[in-house]
Parts: structure tokens; sequence; C-alpha cells
């Protein structure tokens, strides 16, 4: 089940934040509770992609993003995704959560997440690439752009997300079926 109720949190947590500008860190913390275990008692993996939107969508509504998508009937869309897990979660761990947007192309934004643990060992990463998406499809980042104030010139993006970007465009669409 989705945790509705851990959003609300967070969304009401966060409404007074500072407004974060394109190039700020999102910073939320988190508790693993039992139903966010799987049978090996850690954070389960899909629940972990699941937690992840408790740090992205609160990170929109701060840059202005969420009121934009109101205004303008747009919606927001995961187009692709690669997670690191690297070091277990376990009951009732506290993690710090850190969301950034790295930059953006004509189409996709492109955000970073972390989960961080208490004794500052990063237990997880995810690279995500988001669209913005209109009745006619993907609203260019231009316009996005526009509408939130900020320059359609994207920051540099990093080496890693480049060729993250470049693979990714190899692999075949639609995918052979086996």
């Amino acid at each position: 089940m989705y945790p509705i109720v851990r959003m609300v949190k967070e969304l009401a947590l966060h409404a007074r934040s500072a407004p974060l500008p394109p190039d700020g860190t999102h910073v939320s913390y988190h508790l693993c509770w039992p139903w966010d275990l799987d049978v090996w008692m850690e954070l389960n993996n899909g629940r972990t992609l699941t937690l992840f939107d408790l740090g992205r969508i609160p990170m929109a509504m701060r840059m202005g993003l969420t009121r934009v998508l109101r205004e303008k009937r747009w919606g927001i869309t995961v187009a692709g995704s690669s997670v690191r897990y690297r070091r277990r979660v376990r009951l009732f761990d506290r993690v710090e959560m850190r969301s950034r947007v790295l930059g953006w192309d004509e189409r996709f934004l492109y955000v970073e997440q972390t989960m961080w643990r208490s004794n500052g060992a990063c237990a997880n990463q995810i690279l995500l690439r988001n669209a913005i998406t209109g009745p006619n499809g993907i609203v260019p980042t231009a316009d996005v752009a526009a509408a939130l104030g900020i320059s359609a010139e994207s920051p540099e993006l990093p080496g890693w997300v480049k060729a993250w970007i470049d693979a990714d465009a190899e692999r075949p669409w639609p995918p052979e079926r086996a």
C-alpha cells in the first residue's frame, strides 16, 4: 500500500520550508517501519523506490513545480531509473534522504536521490529521468523552465549521467520477446 499518511506528513512538514532553487538539495528523514521490510528483515527494494517519492515530491513542491503542474494541468512521470542498493536498511533504522535535480535536456529532468544511514554510509542511490506531461505528450523542459521563471539552460550534467543517457539510448525498444 502506498504510504499516504507518510506523504501527507512530509508535505505538511515542508510546506513552510524555504523555497528551493533549481540547484538546491531537499533533505528529509525517514524510519524503516515493519511494513517496509522484506522476508530478510531489511528495507524491501520496491519499497525503497516508493520511499524515494517521500523526498522527490516535497522537493518538487519547494521548487514550485507542483504549483506549476496544477496551474498548467500537467503531470510528472518517471521515464527511467537506475538504482544502486549498497547497504542494508533494517527495522527502525533512520535514514537521511537527499534529493536534487542534476539538470535537464530538451525532454527530461534528471534527479538524483540518496539514502544515508546514521553512521554516514550511503545505503541507496537512484538516478531518475522524469518527464513533465501534458495533453500532447511530453512538455519541453524549456516550457517548464519558463513556467517556473528560471533559465532554460541546464547546469552541466555530470559525466556519469551523460554516460547513462547514452547507454540507455542503446537499449532496444520495444524489447525483444524471449
